[in-house]
Order: structure tokens, then sequence, then C-alpha cells
């Protein structure tokens, strides 16, 4: 296979809406830390080449003993972690540039979150069918509740048509040139964004989005965490 295709994983996020006396992608479950599920999922897909965690500064020693540890030979580098999700990621961003305008210029990026160790079967596939003529994909799945935008004071302004609506999950997928270009524009305006997606579309980027599983959750509170553990638990039983 020519393209090649890098995934970078960040996992060096403080979690503030979990536990605080927990690093939240370091946390146990079943005997395994929730990052390795993660990177064990993305490391069983064929078609990505490399994987780039983004890892804290004072984890970095902890972290490149789990790699040797879960014989993750798809993890050459890893990249620093920022003050944001958006700093993390472009740190891997810039690692990834220098290997050269030739490879970058082939290259495609997978950004996918650390904390959500259930990648569908078959995602990785088509996010890059999906590619084909557009500058992004991403997986959504429809809203089922009603959707109410609201003002400062809590007072409803308008009803979205849920219909057009779809909350927006990782992995996310971008030729490099693209993504990067849309990280440097961010950068250069001071503009900061919750997913990757949204700095792709504010420079005129056609970003497709097709459909996501509700089983590919994020752990984002210690709730979040217990749902993962069950159905880790219940995957193991049907093995």
């Amino acid at each position: 296979m020519d393209t090649k295709i890098i995934a970078i994983v960040p996992s060096a996020g403080l979690g503030k809406r979990f536990d605080p006396s927990r690093r939240k992608t370091f946390v146990g479950i079943n005997g395994v830390p929730l990052l390795i599920h993660t990177l064990r999922r993305l490391h069983s897909e064929v078609s990505i080449s490399e994987i780039i965690p983004v890892i804290r500064q004072e984890d970095t020693g902890r972290f490149n003993e789990m790699v040797k540890e879960y014989h993750l030979d798809k993890i050459k580098r890893v990249a620093p972690g920022g003050p944001e999700r958006q700093d993390s990621i472009y740190n891997a961003l810039r690692l990834i540039e220098k290997d050269g305008v030739d490879i970058c210029r082939g290259s495609y990026v997978l950004i996918h979150d650390g904390v959500r160790p259930f990648v569908p079967e078959g995602m990785v596939d088509k996010l890059m069918e999906g590619i084909k003529d557009v500058d992004g994909v991403i997986p959504g799945v429809p809203v089922k509740d009603t959707i109410k935008e609201i003002d400062g004071g809590g007072i409803v302004v308008s009803t979205l048509d849920r219909e057009k609506v779809r909350a927006v999950q990782t992995p996310q997928f971008f030729s490099f040139t693209a993504i990067k270009m849309a990280y440097d524009k961010a950068y250069e305006e001071g503009f900061y964004a919750t997913d990757d997606a949204a700095l792709m579309e504010r420079t005129g980027g056609r970003v497709r989005i097709i459909t996501g599983s509700p089983f590919n959750i994020k752990v984002t509170t210690p709730e979040d965490l217990k749902m993962v553990e069950y159905l880790l638990g219940k995957e193991q039983v049907s093995l």
C-alpha cells in the first residue's frame, strides 16, 4: 500500500471532569491502562503505518515502558503535550513535518482521542474511502434528544433541527497537507477549536461526516469509565 497513514493520539489532557486523583489516560481497566486499550485497537489496523501518541513530558518515561511491555511496534516516536489539545496535536504535526516535503505530501493523518478505546471495526477503511473528493472525513452519530440553543442567561434562542445535527467523534481523517495548513492558519490568527474538523472548515475545506458508532465512547467522567469497563468485560467474555 503506497498511502501512508499516521495516527496521532492526543493523550496529554488532565481530565478536569474526571477523578482529579487519577490520571485518566493511565487508569487501569481489567489490569490494562485505558490508553493502551486504545493504542492496541489502532495497532491492529493494517492500514496504519505509524502511531504518534502525544504525552505529557512527566509521563514520557512511564509511557515508553508501556510501549515495550505491550509490544506496540508502530510507535517509533512520541510528541510532547501542550497546554491544550490543539497545541498537542500541532506538536505532532510539526514532528511529522520533519520527515520532509515528499513524504508529507503523500501522507494522511488520523487523529483519535486516547480515551476512546472502541475504534469501530472497519472505521479506518470507511474514512479512507470517504476522503477521495473532500478535505476531511469524520464520524458522527444522529442526535436523539431535542437540541436547543441558549444565550448567556440560559434563555432559549432557537430549537435546532436534529435531522441536520450530528454528535461528532474521532478518529478524524485528513490529508497531512490540508490539516497542517488549517492548523498553521489557526495559530496565525490565535483561533482555538474543540475538534480538528472545525479548523479545516474555517479555511474553506470540505468535511464529510460518515456514520459513527454509539459505542465509540469518550471517557470524560467516572460514569463513562464504568460503561467502558462493562463493554470491555462483555467483549472479553465473547472472545
